[in-house]
């Protein structure tokens, strides 16, 4: 109980923290004119430099608003923990490191968003990738989820306590290391999940949220390994929705055109 006291202004900082970066981009979405905000969603495929900062920023506190809150058990375990070694820079120096991953990770999403926006597979104004991309996104996620690997790094995620058995270093430099390695499994974990902001809408703050409730509970919630099943067969069954919409809708559209065409007043020679 003791313990517990002793880390809540920890979970406090946490979810401030936290609270912050969804504030950042609650803002950016609805003060959108703000010229900070117009850089971080460049119409021209032509990115200057302020634009590639704004985004890279911006993808930085995405990534802090999501996956910070699954990353709070496995950080009170390693404070706990550290604690008996009195080293009160240990915790701080495995987060940093763990956040460390998702900084690297943003690098590459800033690289895959360019690249879509400049091949035209991505919608400057929605930040959504093309229907087909879409549909390909969300079968290599749904399939990812019942891989091996996303398993691996899943139970690694779900379970602080045997993490830390197996990946103990003592010290700054050894939390440095395990935190790099956790984020590493948490990278594992969720890469695919996060690809998926290019479905929904990179700003669009409905999906991200509704992404971070899934991590966060095939992370942590008892029925962690059947959630995050659930959600592969559902990313499956969406893509077939959305893959049905667009071969109806162009099936129809073809269709239309034909009887319009053969509706049409035959002209008199």
């Amino acid at each position: 109980m003791i313990l517990v006291r002793n880390q809540i202004p920890l979970i406090a900082l946490v979810l401030c923290g936290v609270l912050f970066c969804w504030l950042i981009l609650f803002w950016l979405i609805t003060d959108s004119c703000h010229p900070i905000a117009m850089l971080t969603m460049p119409m021209s495929p032509v990115w200057t430099l302020g634009n590639l900062i704004a985004v890279f920023a911006m993808w930085v506190v995405m990534m802090i608003a999501m996956m910070l809150p699954s990353a709070l058990p496995m950080i009170l375990m390693h404070h706990r923990m550290a604690r008996k070694n009195n080293q009160s820079f240990e915790n701080l120096s495995f987060t940093i490191s763990y956040l460390f991953i998702w900084v690297f990770f943003s690098v590459l999403a800033v690289v895959l968003q360019f690249s879509a926006q400049k091949t035209g597979l991505l919608d400057p104004a929605s930040l959504t990738t093309t229907k087909i991309i879409s549909i390909i996104l969300l079968i290599m996620a749904g399939i990812y989820q019942f891989t091996e690997l996303k398993n691996t790094c899943l139970s690694k995620c779900r379970t602080p306590a045997g993490f830390f058995m197996g990946y103990w270093k003592s010290g700054v430099l050894g939390a440095f290391k395990m935190g790099t390695r956790h984020g590493l499994f948490c990278l594992g974990c969720c890469w695919a999940i996060m690809l998926l902001l290019f479905v929904g809408g990179v700003m669009n703050l409905t999906w991200v949220l509704i992404l971070t409730i899934a991590v966060v509970a095939e992370k942590t919630l008892p029925a962690g390994e059947l959630i995050s099943k659930l959600i592969g067969v559902g990313l499956i069954l969406a893509a077939a929705y959305i893959g049905y919409g667009l071969f109806y809708g162009e099936s129809m559209q073809s269709m239309s055109g034909m009887n319009m065409e053969c509706m049409a007043p035959m002209k008199m020679s």
